[in-house]
């Protein structure tokens, strides 16, 4: 099974003033659903993993998560891809900062999959180094806060592939299957 799990917020969807945090404030960055369509033809799963926002009293409700990813997934099948699931934690307790790696190990039990290579495309240094810690591979898009990760981290680029965003990240990966 060729895997890519892709971070939402600033890989598929860019920021407003903060994160997502209603269907109507999520818009796709140009170009990320087109790579998410050229990635699903080429053979890969693609999932994804977010980390919901605070709102004003707590933690995004469910229903709200569901609604974004529901418009997530269905302007990817318009786009001609398919994002096969979302994952996410529903406790900031759980993991306090982004998806961790905790998350990833849970995708794949539940894919039946080691993560090993996989390729992990974010812009937040959290998910960077939870694709570190399971061994998978992990790549950074400047979109989103990737531009400020590597302003924090500069010495980050030489152990992390970087890239523009999702669709040169696509477009690569493409390359090298070829």
């Amino acid at each position: 099974m060729k895997l890519i799990i892709l971070d939402r917020n600033g890989v598929i969807n860019g920021y407003s003033d903060g994160p997502v945090k209603s269907p109507e404030e999520w818009t796709p960055l140009p170009g990320s659903l087109e790579a998410v369509a050229r990635l699903t033809n080429a053979g890969y799963h693609v999932v994804v993993v977010d980390h919901p926002p605070e709102s004003g009293d707590g933690r995004l409700d469910i229903e709200t998560l569901n609604r974004i990813h529901a418009k997530m997934h269905r302007l990817s099948v318009e786009a001609g891809g398919l994002i096969e699931a979302a994952f996410f934690f529903t406790d900031a307790a759980e993991c306090p900062d982004a998806p961790c790696a905790g998350l990833l190990e849970e995708i794949g039990r539940r894919l039946k999959i080691g993560l090993h290579g996989v390729p992990v495309i974010s812009d937040n240094l959290p998910e960077i180094e939870a694709a570190e810690a399971v061994a998978a591979r992990p790549i950074l898009v400047r979109t989103g806060k990737g531009e400020y990760a590597l302003v924090e981290r500069p010495h980050l680029k030489e152990r992390v592939e970087v890239f523009n965003d999702l669709a040169t990240v696509a477009d690569y990966l493409l390359i090298q299957s070829d």
